[in-house]
């Protein structure tokens, strides 16, 4: 074939339409299915291969003395943080709170705050269904705006 090009017809459900496609290249195979296929019918090795970042590519020099530095910082600064907390929680427990009781103070912080959105959500419609502001409603409530 040449390079014109064949005219398809395709038929769809408004009736038969023709169509204008470009020829096949010389030595690529004829699709078994359909006849707008464009793409060979071949594997590329490309598509399991890992991506390649083109900030850090193999050649880059890496100065490993400075990540060893950066990385020991690091941890000294963590076992630091860990001793804090230590020391912290230790000063919890002797003045008598137990893990399970922070647990569920927690939880009633959890849970008030739930209730406290709730509460702010009902007074923000009501504002919009009377036509005033929030800070209207805190006044008619007898709510300190700090609530």
């Amino acid at each position: 074939m040449g390079s014109e090009e064949r005219s398809v017809t395709v038929r769809g459900d408004s009736g038969q339409t023709n169509v204008n496609t470009t020829p096949w290249r010389k030595g690529s195979s004829r699709p078994t299915k359909g006849l707008f296929r464009r793409t060979p019918v071949r594997i590329s090795r490309n598509l399991n291969t890992g991506f390649k970042s083109p900030l850090l590519s193999p050649g880059t020099p890496r100065s490993s003395r400075v990540d060893q530095v950066s990385l020991r910082e690091d941890i000294e600064e963590l076992k630091g943080r860990r001793e804090e907390l230590s020391t912290q929680i230790a000063l919890l427990e002797a003045e008598g709170y137990s893990v399970e009781e922070l647990d569920q103070h927690i939880d009633q912080l959890h849970e008030y705050n739930d209730i406290k959105d709730v509460g702010q959500m009902l007074l923000g419609r009501l504002a919009t269904i009377r036509g005033v502001t929030t800070k209207d409603l805190y006044g008619e409530f007898g709510l300190e705006l700090e609530d």
